[in-house]
């Protein structure tokens, strides 16, 4: 479980994320909004990638703030939006470096067994050998994914991470996230732009605007033409396909 209580980040004199109070259950949550909303900002917070100036963030009851670095990476594992990295590395040594939390080199057998898993399900067995800057930008997009899988944690914080992604890579991911959090009982918190993934793939949708929470609950609570229309400043329609909700911009 991650709750957020009251948390205020800003940068300069902008108020980004705003009193911001949260209890994200297992399962997969969607955080939506328009540019500037805070999302991305609010989920650097919860990985412990930013400070903050108030407020309280756990997860599983530790606060990130205090708890050992080791301690919270076995429990919390985090896709950044933008992944850069001074050292060249091929595929299999960056996925690698999820293990180390758990005190491994990862080269050791269980940690080898985490990296091929996490290799497989991110389908990057071919390139495996190869460096990250030989790679097209999805390529690269998916190692990183890989190695916050091999993380093993109960606790899973993407932020855009359908990013550089074609249809099928984008798909595959999703139908991965919504597996590990069905199968594992994991809490997948993932930050989208596209809304009618999130409305796909999600058992809850946060809605953010200017820094603030201002609906959250499940997709039919929160996927509507009113809420989304109002929250988009942008007409919004709402059908259905296979029992899940549409939506179309006008």
């Amino acid at each position: 479980m991650i709750r957020t209580e009251s948390v205020i980040k800003r940068h300069g004199s902008l108020v980004a994320v705003d009193d911001v109070t949260l209890e994200i259950r297992p399962g997969v949550t969607a955080i939506i909004g328009p540019n500037g909303a805070g999302k991305s900002t609010l989920l650097a917070a919860i990985g412990r990638l930013i400070g903050t100036e108030s407020g309280v963030i756990t997860v599983d009851g530790l606060d990130v703030t205090t708890t050992k670095s080791r301690e919270l990476a076995r429990r919390l594992a985090v896709l950044r939006q933008d992944n850069h990295l001074a050292i060249r590395l091929s595929v299999d040594d960056l996925v690698a470096y999820g293990r180390f939390p758990h005190g491994g080199s990862g080269r050791t057998p269980d940690d080898r067994a985490h990296v091929d898993r996490a290799i497989e399900l991110l389908d990057l067995d071919a390139v495996r050998s190869r460096f990250l800057d030989e790679l097209s930008g999805g390529q690269r997009q998916r190692a990183f994914v890989a190695m916050t899988l091999a993380q093993d944690t109960d606790h899973l914080l993407l932020d855009e991470p359908l990013n550089n992604l074609d249809p099928r890579h984008g798909v595959a991911l999703m139908k991965l996230v919504r597996r590990l959090a069905d199968e594992q009982r994991m809490t997948v918190v993932v930050v989208l732009h596209d809304i009618n993934v999130a409305a796909q793939y999600a058992d809850d949708i946060v809605a953010m605007r200017d820094g603030r929470v201002v609906h959250h609950g499940t997709v039919a609570d929160v996927i509507t033409e009113d809420r989304l229309t109002d929250l988009y400043d942008t007409p919004a329609r709402v059908a259905a396909i296979a029992g899940r909700p549409i939506v179309l911009w006008e």
